[in-house]
């Protein structure tokens, strides 16, 4: 075969090329993209995380042991780099599309989660735009 093809549109994360080191997966939105919703955090200890917003709206929020939240409204077709070790998450509009590259399997073998704090969540709702806002 000279091209393979493949699509989602499932709720949430579906990866979907596999390479020797890498994989690439699509990502739809989930009930955890509600601000309203949002409950956890996590990080990829061995990989970085690529995400490139494909459709909708979001914000990337990023946080190093040690620093501020920060948090970016993602553009459309901008590659964004999460470096191994950053805690992200997103808050997304329920139309939210994403390309994510990272290495093979980080979704089984590689993802720490823990809970949002207080004050992240706080920091976070001073950085979000309207549209993000919980309801």
């Amino acid at each position: 075969m000279t091209l393979e093809v493949y699509n989602w549109d499932g709720v949430g994360y579906k990866p979907l090329v596999f390479s020797d080191g890498w994989q690439v997966a699509l990502l739809n939105w989930e009930p955890l993209f509600d601000r309203a919703n949002l409950t956890e955090i996590e990080r990829h200890n061995h990989s970085d995380e690529v995400f490139i917003l494909m459709i909708g709206r979001a914000v990337l929020f990023t946080r190093r042991e040690g620093e501020a939240l920060a948090a970016v409204e993602m553009t459309r077709g901008t590659i964004y780099n999460v470096p191994r070790g950053v805690w992200h998450n997103l808050v997304a509009t329920r139309d939210v599309m994403f390309t994510i590259v990272e290495n093979r399997d980080t979704h089984l073998h590689d993802t720490e989660i823990r809970p949002i704090t207080v004050d992240e969540l706080a920091a976070l709702d001073a950085l979000l735009p309207a549209w993000a806002q919980a309801g």
